[in-house]
């Protein structure tokens, strides 16, 4: 199994940043894509940014320009790092992790953009 737990999230004012931190343990040698969803209140969860294990990024089209992702395989841990931050940013961030067909997901972390 694959454990993965957050950091990083809180208040920011709009136009801000913030950067957001995944651990990853356990089963962490058959990892393969990592990511970030994010769910508002009352919305369904969506997807932020994935990386595979070569590198290769993927991005919804509301954070492309403003947000990376990014990863240290050695550390197995996975970055977003968020800037222009908007109000329509707020949510609660997870984490996730893709092994060996399987998914995993962390707690989640409350990001919440002032106007």
């Amino acid at each position: 199994q694959v454990q993965l737990v957050e950091s990083g999230g809180g208040l920011v004012q709009a136009g801000g940043s913030l950067g957001l931190s995944c651990a990853a343990s356990g089963s962490t040698f058959g990892i393969s894509t990592m990511g970030w969803y994010r769910q508002a209140p009352g919305k369904q969860r969506e997807l932020v940014a994935t990386i595979n294990s070569g590198g290769n990024t993927n991005y919804a089209d509301s954070v492309k320009s403003r947000f990376t992702i990014s990863r240290d395989n050695v550390k197995n841990t996975v970055y977003l790092q968020m800037n222009s931050l908007k109000p329509e940013d707020t949510a609660v961030y997870y984490c996730n992790a893709l092994y060996y067909g399987l998914v995993s997901w962390g707690q989640g972390t409350q990001v919440t953009v002032s106007s």
